[in-house]
């Protein structure tokens, strides 16, 4: 039987026992791909729609016939297994294919050799033609794909300079460059690993070559932090690094800053990334404010920046299982959880179940419920939810959302650049559609009467992302909650006037302190 192996990372290529067969077919191409990806059946109508979309069903169906033929003529043998409503590659074959390779080794922690097999983007080049759905399918798929790798890359970089291997952490912090030019967290970690390296001159031409892409492409000079780097007192090796816990099978990506009586564990909303979340001025300030009030802590709930990307989205529960995981993982004794947005639910589950472990509980621009119903009429209807999931999925990787999210910085290049990195870093669209649609059908009205802990709920006027009566009613229904209104249109706490924020979070840690 012979062995047959296709490679999607760039052009396909399709190999039987090693030797590469030239398959004049674009259509029978991604055919033979997407059933090696759908790892089972799939209907000859879908098929038949996907690449002859505007062809009648008849006909359409007569050319996948044909095309199943001629594909088994080129490849030498029977590989494929159908019947009168669906086809498949045959059991019997013995197939391999690169991307299940790659998830495999990713899945396994082989980082090394999931990034040998990563030669090029997902099917990089290449389109059946005239098939939109394909196109789009290719698109979510590559995307996925390719957030898998910079995770990996970005986990070979810790681990080869935390080893000593500064050279390999040069060459994987050089391919993150090469993904995201724009991103200073990535220069930084080429910078760093080259100044560990000893190769000092090198770090110069790339913090000069940053420099000029910033200039030129976004108007703005280095951060402080990126410009640290290369003053002659600078200890790269001094810079607080991203550890890991595992909980449930899952890898959770975690960092600590500071010390204090109280923690307080920060979680931003539906995407993050504990490494960029640093990379924007706002950002970094408000965080930095919080350390002054205890020790930070941040974290990436599974499937999300950092932490491992899994197979399913996670919902509240297993949300509030990872706080667990991660707050054991750091010793906590007394912590205050920072709720924001969509992580608000997660944060009240977690209360309600350890109210021992929690010193205070304070939820910033968070809503009860993910859509409307008709005892809950704050929320966006499931049908408005759903055409908003689509159109931020639609343009994920661009700065999608930030005129909603922060009014303030949405004419902002260095804030827009930021957005798009820290979207493409932190997940794929395929990722945060599953993220997003588990937040639809959350509810955590129930568990709010049973917040036994201090609770102080924060919300601005202006709030387009989610509105401000939602802060009321999530704050009307926890015992002696404290709610306060602030000024401004931003979603994001960061954004727009800090002080009022910090001002009402110091006085609230004071007064349980």
């Amino acid at each position: 039987m012979t062995a047959f192996s296709l490679g999607t990372f760039g052009f396909p290529e399709v190999h039987a026992d090693g030797r590469s067969i030239k398959l004049a077919l674009r259509k029978g191409l991604a055919l033979l791909v997407y059933l090696a990806e759908a790892k089972g059946a799939v209907a000859r109508d879908v098929i038949a729609t996907w690449l002859w979309p505007e062809t009648d069903r008849e006909t359409a169906l007569a050319r996948l016939r044909r095309l199943l033929h001629r594909i088994e003529i080129a490849l030498g043998e029977p590989v494929f297994e159908a019947d009168r409503t669906s086809v498949r590659w045959s059991p019997s074959v013995e197939l391999t294919i690169d991307t299940h390779l790659f998830e495999s080794a990713c899945d396994r922690g082989a980082f090394d050799a999931a990034c040998q097999i990563y030669r090029g983007d997902f099917l990089a080049g290449f389109s059946p033609e005239d098939s939109r759905e394909f196109d789009d399918w290719a698109f979510f798929r590559r995307e996925a794909l390719r957030g898998r790798l910079v995770h990996a890359l970005e986990r070979l970089v810790q681990d080869k300079n935390a080893a000593g291997d500064h050279f390999a952490a040069t060459a994987y912090a050089g391919r993150l460059v090469e993904l995201d030019p724009l991103s200073e967290v990535y220069g930084r970690h080429l910078i760093r690993s080259l100044l560990l390296s000893g190769d000092r001159s090198a770090a110069e031409r790339h913090h000069a070559a940053l420099t000029q892409r910033l200039r030129e492409e976004l108007g703005v000079a280095p951060e402080a932090e990126t410009e640290a780097l290369m003053s002659p007192a600078a200890a790269p090796h001094a810079v607080p690094t991203t550890r890991y816990v595992m909980g449930a099978g899952v890898h959770l990506a975690y960092q600590t800053y500071g010390s204090g009586p109280l923690d307080i564990l920060v979680m931003p909303g539906f995407v993050s990334h504990v490494e960029r979340a640093w990379e924007h001025p706002a950002s970094r300030t408000f965080l930095a404010s919080l350390m002054k009030l205890g020790r930070l802590i941040v974290f990436d709930r599974r499937g999300i920046g950092l932490s491992d990307r899994v197979g399913s989205a996670p919902d509240i529960d297993v949300t509030a299982e990872d706080i667990g995981t991660v707050l054991r993982a750091v010793g906590a004794r007394r912590v205050v959880l920072f709720g924001a947005s969509e992580c608000g639910p997660a944060c009240v589950k977690f209360a309600v179940d350890e109210p021992r472990l929690t010193a205070g509980l304070i939820l910033f621009g968070a809503l009860a419920k993910g859509c409307w119903s008709k005892d809950y009429p704050h929320a966006l209807r499931a049908g408005q939810y759903d055409a908003w999931r689509q159109q931020l999925v639609a343009q994920w990787g661009g700065p999608v959302g930030i005129e909603v999210f922060a009014p303030s910085l949405a004419d902002d290049p260095q804030a827009r650049a930021w957005w798009a990195g820290l979207l493409r870093a932190a997940s794929s669209p395929g990722g945060i559609s599953a993220v997003l649609e588990a937040f639809r059908n959350a509810d955590v009205r129930q568990l709010l009467p049973q917040v036994a802990v201090p609770t102080l709920v924060l919300h601005r006027r202006g709030d387009q992302a989610v509105r401000i009566a939602a802060g009321r009613d999530v704050a009307s229904r926890i015992k002696d909650a404290e709610f306060v209104e602030l000024d401004g249109s931003d979603h994001w706490f960061f954004a727009g006037d800090q002080p009022p924020v910090l001002e009402a979070i110091g006085g609230f840690m004071k007064r349980i302190s």
